[in-house]
């Protein structure tokens, strides 16, 4: 039986920030479990390309129970099953959230998560080619860039969004995050510089970071009160990996909660119908959210990223760094007000140059573009909730698109600001026609139609919140050593898209753990 003085489990986003950080001490022993395996497919790494990696052997490929707010359809939900978790697989985009979020948590109980809290955190992991001012550093693990695609779509959607009266806004990070304009990407010289690229691949070599690939967790170990291992699977074999100090459960807004559940932490009466042990009766896998976006695809008679993977494509990409190929897809977007008298904006806008359809798993047989808005400060919550005690059963998942009727207006109010940007000059000289648009643009046909196609936008929060399942510090309650890191722990879902916020929340945990 191994013992390492920290067990990680998971090696996305949170546990390869971890990994990093505490091994950076060689007198501290590492252990970081994950169930994938290294990030080594070329699809992780060329940007345009990561679509393929849906539902793939890279992919846990779940699936939503049926959502009662969106047609009683079960929703499509890819997370990534390898070296960097979700970050090897996502779209790339930096996005921190606003202000309001994380003043929020503050001002609702979450000590030490205000905005002025967490900024030094965002800065500490950030290395971004614009260099540094007030909100941004340079130096850091993570290198966030601009656009080496700057695709001639996505420049027509800026100026077709300006000419609706939004603003340009070439900072979403800065001092207002309202506006529109172009993402920065976490790329490295054109290609996806993911969590484990930016942190994990250069601590590998350490003697005091061990990593096991290809090992399931099953459930923590509790003794008397305290968590004192990991019971894990690989190559057959059951063993259990020991931690003297902490266990720390990264496995992300599904697995996490479940893992928790497994262990005997969480709902009483729901672990005892399993007949598991109830070790604390605390409301884990509660209070999930996400955000739910919507995509409006047209055709157009523009060259789009369908043919990204040309001979031409590739040599500029492999030359410099740069080309269609080096495209998150979601270039450019904004964040909207879809009423008046709000203090922070409610809609997220993502616009793609391609046909983005059937939740991204759709064949792209034509040039299109797609805009997509999303449900971005979302009221409706979820659960996550065990189907098995065997641990290789996916769990139950479900999020409540669309259930409150502030959801229900924000989409209405986000796909008609979507087609008002369509319709302008900009877009209208390259729209040839509709691919998958409303009926019409009446409420009623606009909330169907949102009912019908939409997705999730990859942001899973909340399982294991603050204040409810861990403390301020992100210490499971009244379980010594145990804390969960990763985007579970989030009172609410940030305004905008969750990696750079998950590993803001690492950078944090690891001053937390080592103090």
């Amino acid at each position: 039986m191994t013992t390492y003085d920290y067990v990680v489990v998971g090696a996305g986003s949170a546990g390869c920030v971890l990994a990093a950080r505490l091994s950076e001490d060689p007198d501290v022993r590492v252990a970081l479990i994950e169930a994938g395996g290294p990030d080594t497919a070329q699809e992780i790494h060329v940007p345009a390309a990561f679509p393929q990696l849906f539902k793939s052997e890279l992919d846990w490929d779940l699936d939503s129970e049926p959502e009662p707010g969106a047609g009683g359809r079960r929703t499509y939900l890819p997370r990534g099953k390898v070296f960097g978790g979700s970050s090897s697989i996502n779209a790339m985009i930096y996005i921190r959230g606003n202000r309001a979020d994380y003043d929020g948590w503050a001002a609702a109980g979450a000590e030490g998560w205000s905005y002025a809290d967490v900024l030094p955190y965002f800065r500490r992991s950030e290395d971004n080619e614009r260099g540094e001012d007030e909100f941004h550093s340079a130096g850091g693990p993570l290198t966030v860039s601009d656009s080496r695609s700057n695709h001639p779509l996505v420049t027509a959607f800026v100026r077709a969004a300006e000419q609706a009266g939004h603003r340009r806004n070439e900072d979403f990070n800065g001092k207002t995050q309202a506006g529109v304009g172009r993402y920065q990407l976490t790329q490295r010289g054109g290609m996806r510089c993911s969590a484990a690229v930016a942190y994990l691949h250069p601590a590998l070599e350490r003697p005091n970071l061990t990593v096991f690939p290809s090992a399931r967790a099953h459930r923590v170990v509790i003794e008397g009160g305290r968590a004192t291992g990991v019971e894990v699977e690989r190559g057959g074999a059951v063993e259990v990996i020991r931690a003297d100090r902490e266990v720390i459960l990264s496995a992300g807004a599904y697995e996490s909660p479940k893992l928790l559940m497994l262990s005997g932490i969480g709902p009483a009466a729901a672990l005892s119908a399993f007949g598991i042990e109830v070790v604390r009766d605390l409301p884990v896998g509660q209070g999930l959210q996400d955000h739910y976006m919507t995509v409006l695809n047209f055709r157009t008679g523009v060259e789009s990223l369908m043919s990204a993977q040309s001979p031409e494509n590739v040599a500029l990409l492999r030359d410099a760094g740069r080309g269609p190929l080096t495209s998150n897809i979601g270039e450019a977007g904004g964040f909207l007000h879809s009423r008046g008298g709000l203090d922070a904006p409610d809609v997220q806008l993502h616009m793609a140059p391609v046909l983005f359809h059937q939740e991204g798993l759709g064949p792209v047989t034509e040039h299109g573009l797609a805009l997509g808005p999303s449900v971005v400060a979302p009221t409706s919550r979820g659960q996550v909730t065990l189907r098995s005690p065997l641990p290789d059963a996916a769990p139950r998942i479900v999020h409540n698109y669309l259930t409150t009727a502030e959801d229900r207006a924000c989409i209405v109010g986000g796909l008609r600001m979507a087609l008002e940007i369509a319709a302008q000059d900009a877009l209208a000289e390259v729209v040839t026609g509709p691919f998958e648009v409303p009926d019409t643009d009446s409420d009623a046909d606009l909330l169907a139609f949102a009912q019908r196609v939409g997705m999730t936008l990859y942001h899973p929060t909340s399982t294991c919140a603050i204040g409810s399942v861990v403390d301020h510090e992100l210490r499971v309650l009244d379980v010594a050593g145990l804390r969960v890191v990763d985007a579970s722990v989030f009172p609410s879902v940030p305004r905008g898209n969750t990696n750079a916020p998950v590993i803001m929340a690492a950078e944090k945990a690891a001053d937390l753990i080592g103090s």
